[in-house]
């Protein structure tokens, strides 16, 4: 039998039982399927249908989001622009990003920009602030379950993350025309702390296994797909691994449908500084970071290199 992810329902554990079994899962995969996390059904359906309606407009009405400079930061990303670390083809893909936004005179207000809304689209910021408090704080309780399963205090990370620079993306991989060069999602990994994904039902997203092999994750309607990303890895000296993972193109009979999803990139704070994790470290598994860095420097450093910013 080949391995799977397994399939965590986040109520029907005790939270000793729950972090054993999530942070068992990332240890293993870099990788965990989520279920019961209690985000409301009714605004997820929305969600999608605020995501549809913004990606049916006209190229021009899109790119007038775009936010020169920042990097994808907020606003629109046109379709071709990003490219992962060490690919020769950008990914066949469009996206929005949603950041948080943060008070005027806030200490990182320089480095976390204020969203941008399209106004051709009715309740689109009322329902995206919605959904990203809501991925917030499930991400909140993900990363208690990380620290126990650590032997951390449960509010460890409570502080790294407190007005984080966190970034929810819409994402739209159009119909796949004849053979194209690309694929949806080049091999990658995430640069944040832990990614939430919404919308993994339609089939696409692999895992880079162990043993070389491609596993497909494939969670339940409604579920989650959560991963640990480059700076969870980085704090856990990689104890907790940032996964290998890419999103192929559909099969032949579903080349003709669009393939939306909704991935929550939780971040440290912008000025949080990385430091490997003395409980990670040993004899057996020495410092792999001896030099710290912080959360933004790491950030945009990572930025560069996937062709987001110059």
């Amino acid at each position: 039998m080949s391995a799977s992810v397994p399939i965590i329902s986040m109520t029907a554990h005790d939270d000793a039982a729950f972090a054993r079994d999530f942070g068992g899962s990332f240890e293993r995969f870099g990788f965990a399927m989520i279920t019961d996390h209690g985000i409301d059904p009714a605004l997820i359906d929305r969600a999608w249908a605020m995501t549809r309606a913004f990606f049916a407009l006209p190229e021009e009405a899109k790119r007038a989001y775009i936010q020169p400079g920042q990097g994808g930061a907020r606003g629109y990303t046109p379709f071709g622009t990003e490219i992962a670390k060490g690919a020769t083809h950008v990914d066949l893909k469009e996206f929005w990003h949603v950041g948080r936004d943060l008070p005027a005179g806030h200490p990182l207000s320089h480095q976390q920009p204020n969203n941008v809304w399209p106004a051709e689209v009715p309740e689109f910021r009322a329902t995206f602030d919605a959904m990203f408090a809501e991925f917030d704080r499930v991400g909140g309780q993900l990363l208690s379950a990380i620290a126990r399963y650590l032997g951390l205090s449960p509010d460890w990370f409570d502080d790294t993350v407190r007005d984080g620079n966190s970034v929810m993306r819409l994402l739209h991989y159009p119909p796949v025309q004849g053979s194209p060069s690309g694929i949806r999602a080049e091999a990658h990994e995430d640069i944040n702390t832990i990614t939430l994904l919404l919308g993994a039902e339609e089939a696409g997203l692999e895992i880079l296994d162990r043993d070389g092999s491609w596993l497909p994750v494939s969670p339940p309607p409604g579920a989650m797909a959560v991963n640990v990303g480059d700076m969870l890895q980085r704090l856990t000296n990689h104890r907790l691994p940032s996964t290998t993972h890419r999103v192929r193109n559909p099969d032949a009979g579903r080349a003709a449908h669009a393939r939306y999803s909704m991935p929550f990139f939780l971040h440290f704070r912008s000025d949080y500084l990385i430091e490997t994790l003395p409980e990670c470290v040993s004899a057996d598994q020495p410092n792999r970071y001896p030099q710290p860095i912080t959360a933004d420097e790491y950030l945009q450093e990572r930025l560069r290199e996937i062709g987001l910013k110059k």
